[in-house]
C-alpha cells in the first residue's frame, strides 16, 4: 500500500537532493558574477520525465489514502500524527502529494520569467531556451501519461460493462458515449440503444438488467475503416443519421450528431456519403458492405417487377445485397455475401447476376492461375506473365508464354505453348532466357518491346 501511495517519489527526491539542488544552490551563489540558470537546468531536464510515473499513479494513490483512512484506525492515527508536526505546516498528506505533480510546470514558468528579464546577448540566453524546450517536452510527456492512464481506466470500465475483451487495447481511444434511438430497418419503430464511439470502431449496445451495476449487450460492432456517415431526414424522428459500415448499416437518432461530424473532419477513415439513400450500391461495393434497407412502408410495388404487394401471394422481402424491397419471385436466389462472412443470403435478380458474375470471374481467374502454375512453374513468382506473339517477320507469328521473374537480376523467360490436352500434367518445355539489360537476340527484342509497351506501369512498380 505504501508503495502504491508514493510510487517513485523516493527516486525523484534522490535526484533532486543529490544532483539538481546542489547545482541550483551553486548557481545562486555565483548569481552576481553570471546568471546560469539555463545551464544548470539543461543537463538535468531529460531526467524530469521520471515525474510521468508519479503523475500516472496519482489518482490511484489518492484513492488508496482515502480508502485506508476510512478502513484502518491505525493508518488514520499515523497520518494524523505526521500531519500535526510543525514541519508539515498544518497541511494534509494529500496536499504534499500534489507538490510533485505541480513541480515540472513550475520549472517551465520559472524559465519563461527568467528569459523575459535576461538580455538576449547574455551567454545563458540560448542555454535557457534549450532548457525550456526540454522541460516543456517533459511536461508534455507527463500530460500524455495522464491521458493514457485515464483512457486505459475508461477502457477497463467499458470492458466491465460490455464484456468485450478487445476493448482493452492500448491502440483503442475512447471518444464518446450516449443513449440514442435505433430506427428499425423494416418499419418506423425505434429502440433505445447505447453507443460507444472509439477511434477505430463503434459498439451499439442494449441495456440489460444487472445487480452489480450498468451492463450492456453488444448488438453490433462496426469498424471505422470504410465507414460512411450521412445525415438523414425522417418525419417521425428528427436528428437522424445513417452509419454505414462493412459489417452493418444503422439509422440512428441522437442530438450529439455533431460529435461524429467533428471527428469525421479530423479522421480520414470517416467518409461522408454523397449518394442518394435510395440508390443501389456500386457494383464494386455490392456484397462487401451491409446495405441500408428500404422500409416496408416506403414502397407499395416490388422494386424489380413493379407488381403490387399483398399479404398472401406477394409478400415483401429485402435483398441482403442492395436493401431493395422485392417480392418472393424476384428474390428467389441466394449468393455468398462478403460482409456476412460469405454466408448465403437472399438477393434480388439484379444483384444475383452481378454477384454471380463476379464470383464466376474470380473462380475463372483462380482456375487459370492454378493451370498456369502447373504448366509454367516460373509464373508463381513473377512480376509479369502472359501470352505474347513473336516472330522474325510480321507474316509468321508464333505464340509463347512469357514470364518476367522477380529474381535479382531479373530474367525474361519464353516457353513454347503447350497443347490444351497436356495442361493437366507438368511437361518438358523448351526455355529460352536472357538477362534483362544485356544484349537481346532480335527475336526476343521484339517480344520485349511489346511487353514494355503493354505493362509500363507494372514495370515501374
Amino acid at each position: 500500500v505504501i508503495k502504491g501511495i508514493f510510487s517513485n517519489v523516493s527516486t525523484i527526491y534522490s535526484f533532486h537532493s543529490r544532483f539538481l539542488l546542489p547545482d541550483l544552490e551553486n548557481c545562486i551563489m555565483h548569481w552576481d558574477e553570471s546568471p546560469s540558470l539555463g545551464k544548470a537546468l539543461l543537463q538535468h531536464a531529460p531526467f524530469l520525465r521520471m515525474y510521468a510515473d508519479y503523475i500516472r499513479n496519482f489518482d490511484r494513490a489518492i484513492e488508496l489514502v482515502r480508502t485506508w483512512t476510512e478502513r484502518s484506525s491505525a493508518f488514520r492515527n499515523v497520518i494524523h500524527d505526521i500531519q500535526s508536526q510543525e514541519m508539515c505546516g498544518n497541511l494534509t498528506l494529500q496536499h504534499h502529494m500534489l507538490e510533485p505533480v505541480q513541480r515540472v510546470p513550475r520549472y517551465e514558468l520559472l524559465l519563461k520569467d527568467y528569459l523575459k528579464k535576461l538580455p538576449e546577448d547574455n551567454p545563458d540566453y540560448e542555454l535557457a531556451n534549450k532548457s525550456l524546450e526540454a522541460i516543456s517536452m517533459a511536461a508534455t510527456h507527463s500530460n500524455s501519461a495522464i491521458q493514457k492512464a485515464e483512457n486505459l481506466k475508461r477502457l477497463l470500465e467499458i470492458y466491465e460493462m460490455v464484456g468485450e475483451e478487445d476493448v482493452v487495447n492500448p491502440t483503442n481511444e475512447f471518444l464518446k458515449e450516449g443513449r440514442l434511438l435505433k430506427l428499425a430497418a423494416r418499419n418506423t419503430s425505434a429502440m433505445e440503444r447505447h453507443l460507444f464511439l472509439f477511434n477505430n470502431f463503434v459498439l451499439c449496445c442494449s441495456a440489460k438488467f444487472s445487480l452489480v451495476g450498468q451492463r450492456f449487450t453488444v448488438r453490433c460492432r462496426i469498424g471505422v475503416d470504410g465507414m460512411q456517415v450521412q445525415q438523414t431526414t425522417n418525419e417521425d424522428h428528427p436528428y437522424t443519421f445513417q452509419v454505414s459500415g462493412k459489417e452493418k448499416t444503422l439509422e440512428l437518432q441522437a442530438r450529439w450528431l455533431h460529435t461524429i461530424d467533428v471527428f469525421q473532419k479530423k479522421n480520414e477513415t470517416f467518409k461522408l456519403a454523397s449518394k442518394d439513400l435510395n440508390t443501389k450500391e456500386p457494383a464494386k461495393e455490392l456484397g462487401r458492405r451491409a446495405p441500408r434497407w428500404i422500409r416496408d412502408n416506403e414502397v407499395t410495388l416490388c422494386m424489380t417487377c413493379q407488381e403490387p404487394f399483398n399479404a398472401l401471394t406477394r409478400r415483401r422481402h429485402h435483398c441482403r445485397a442492395c436493401g431493395y424491397v422485392v417480392c418472393w419471385k424476384c428474390s428467389d436466389n441466394k449468393v455468398a455475401l462478403e460482409y456476412d462472412g460469405n454466408r448465403l443470403n437472399k438477393v434480388c435478380k439484379a444483384c444475383y447476376s452481378v454477384l454471380a458474375g463476379q464470383r464466376a470471374e474470380r473462380m475463372d481467374r483462380k482456375k487459370r492461375r492454378m493451370l498456369e502454375s502447373e504448366v509454367y512453374p516460373e509464373s508463381q513468382n513473377s512480376v509479369l506473365s502472359g501470352f505474347l506473339q513473336y516472330g522474325d517477320s510480321s507474316m509468321t507469328w508464333r505464340q509463347a508464354w512469357c514470364v518476367l521473374s522477380e529474381t535479382d537480376p531479373p530474367f525474361f523467360h519464353m516457353y513454347n505453348t503447350p497443347q490444351v490436352r497436356n495442361r493437366s500434367r507438368p511437361m518438358a518445355l523448351t526455355l529460352s532466357w536472357v538477362t534483362v539489360g544485356s544484349g537481346l537476340p532480335a527475336t526476343s527484342l521484339r517480344v520485349w518491346k511489346i511487353l514494355l509497351f503493354c505493362s509500363r506501369k507494372n514495370l515501374r512498380k
